[in-house]
């Protein structure tokens, strides 16, 4: 993944994403667009089938998906079934990512919490 500062063109960045992930041989594509502190946000592109395996859960995340369709599997069985404009917070638990067809995705995470926080 690369970082840039910004601003971003979530139209073109979405166009181009998925072109870089249809030209990979996995099927995906990531770039990190936005980091502030534990903020972090990335733009995901993962072609027809593709994945991401099961991964540990940041404190606290987001998914919008851009294009497309994903599911969002939990070992709890707390799947979620995601289309284009879609938002939704995920779950703390492992969780991996499929896509049901040629798909862009915005993942917001808080990669951690600094003690004395006023969070949850």
């Amino acid at each position: 993944m690369t970082y840039s500062p910004g601003p971003h063109d979530l139209t073109a960045l979405t166009r181009t994403t998925l072109e870089a992930a249809l030209d990979n041989p996995h099927g995906r594509h990531g770039d990190l667009l936005l980091r502030d502190g534990h903020l972090r946000q990335s733009i995901i592109a993962l072609k027809s089938g593709a994945q991401l395996a099961d991964h540990n859960a940041p404190p606290a995340a987001t998914l919008q998906v851009l294009l497309g369709a994903v599911d969002v599997t939990a070992g709890s069985g707390a799947d979620l079934h995601l289309e284009q404009g879609h938002l939704v917070q995920l779950t703390k638990e492992r969780h991996g990512v499929t896509a049901r067809e040629d798909s862009v995705f915005l993942l917001t995470t808080v990669t951690g919490v600094d003690e004395g926080s006023h969070g949850d």
